[in-house]
């Protein structure tokens, strides 16, 4: 046990969160997601939803704070429509890092990257396009 861990944060995903260097990504997504065959290491994260996935996560993981440090996945052919999911997870990651704007990119490009994440972590959000990058930052001196 731990003191001031978020409890759905296991050990897997800690050691994950803890081994990621500066300007590496973590995907969080929904239970529809194509995780299986994008490639990272998956951590499963059933019966929580996103927004309760990535306020964890951010609790413990110092945002960069580039230019799209926090991505979300546009709706196909909708780009500037933001579904209420979306408006969940953009909340979370203000309240965590209220200066940094949150950055969209098309399905396919978002996959692309997520492809190349150090992990994907499959939530129970029910929500489709309940999908979210944050790249990892350093902490201050």
């Amino acid at each position: 046990m731990l003191k001031n861990i978020d409890p759905i944060l296991g050990p897997d995903l800690l050691a994950i969160l803890r081994a990621m260097g500066h300007g590496e990504d973590i995907a969080i997504v929904d239970r529809n997601y194509p995780a299986l065959s994008a490639g990272p290491t998956l951590i499963r994260h059933d019966g929580i939803d996103g927004p309760r996935t990535l306020d964890a996560v951010l609790s413990v993981l110092p945002l960069d704070s580039g230019a799209q440090a926090v991505v979300r996945m546009e709706v196909r052919d909708k780009p500037d429509e933001v579904l209420p999911v979306m408006s969940d997870l953009m909340k979370v990651a203000k309240r965590h890092a209220p200066q940094l704007e949150v950055g969209s990119l098309p399905p396919s490009d978002f996959k692309s990257r997520a492809s190349k994440a150090v992990a994907i972590i499959v939530t129970g959000e029910t929500r489709v396009y309940g999908n979210i990058l944050v790249r990892k930052g350093t902490l201050p001196v």
